[in-house]
C-alpha cells in the first residue's frame, strides 16, 4: 500500500481483513521505497492513481494507494485534495491536524451551510500491467461541520465532522463503528468486491 501512514495502514487492514481472508498489506517502507510521489492531479482519482502506479512499478507488486479528504460545497470544495495540507503545517501528524481543523473553522466562521462530504477514493494497478486493468473505486459518507472539536478518537478532521445517523463525530466513533460507516469502508467494501472478482476470474482461466 502507498503509504506510511500507521493510522491509515490499521484502518485498512482492519476493513479488508473483514472481506478477504488471508490478506497481508505491505507499507512503503515495508518494502524499501523511499521518498515520496508527488500529488500532481487535481482530483482524488488522478491522485491516488499516480501513486498506486508509482508503488507498483517501484516495489513489483499489486498495489493500492488511497486519497482522501473532507469536501465543503459552501467553501467551494475546500479542503479538497489539500485535506491533508490544508494550513501547510510542516509538523507532526497531529500538529498538522490542529492547524487543520483549526483553519476549517476559522474559514466556515458565519457560514450556515455546514454540509460536508468525507471522499475516499482507492486506485489499484498492477506492476506490469502499462495501465490496463488498473482500476478506482470511491467511497462517500455525508455529515456536518461542528463549531467545536468532539471527541478523542480518530485522526484528521474526525473531530469537526459530525454523523447525524449514530448521532456522533466520527472521533466519537469506537474504530468498529468507524468502520462500518466511514468513506474508507465504503470504498474498501468496492475494493474488496473488485479484488474478488478479479480472483474468480483468474481462477476460471487457469
Amino acid at each position: 500500500m502507498a503509504t506510511r501512514n500507521k493510522n491509515k495502514m490499521c484502518e485498512f487492514e482492519a476493513l479488508l481483513a473483514e472481506h478477504i481472508e488471508g490478506i497481508e498489506l505491505l507499507s512503503l517502507d515495508d518494502v524499501g521505497i523511499v521518498g515520496e510521489t508527488p500529488e500532481t492531479g487535481t482530483t482524488f482519482e488522478e491522485n491516488t492513481m499516480i501513486k498506486a502506479r508509482a508503488a507498483a512499478a517501484e516495489s513489483g507488486y499489486l498495489s493500492i494507494a488511497d486519497d482522501s479528504g473532507l469536501v465543503v460545497p459552501a467553501l467551494g470544495g475546500e479542503p479538497g485534495v489539500r485535506s491533508a495540507r490544508y494550513a501547510g503545517c510542516e509538523g507532526s501528524p497531529a500538529e498538522r491536524d490542529r492547524a487543520n481543523n483549526a483553519l476549517l473553522l476559522k474559514n466556515m466562521a458565519g457560514i450556515k451551510d455546514r454540509y460536508a462530504e468525507f471522499v475516499c477514493c482507492i486506485a489499484c494497478a498492477y506492476p506490469k500491467g502499462g495501465g490496463e486493468g488498473d482500476f478506482v473505486v470511491t467511497g462517500r459518507v455525508s455529515g456536518e461541520i461542528l463549531c467545536e472539536p468532539r471527541g478523542s478518537g480518530g485522526f484528521g478532521y474526525d473531530p469537526l465532522f459530525w454523523y447525524d445517523e449514530l448521532g456522533k463525530t466520527f472521533a466519537e466513533l469506537s474504530p468498529e463503528e468507524k468502520n462500518k460507516v466511514s468513506h474508507r469502508a465504503v470504498a474498501v467494501m468496492a475494493l474488496a468486491e473488485k479484488l474478488k472478482e478479479i480472483k474468480r476470474i483468474r481462477e476460471l482461466l487457469c
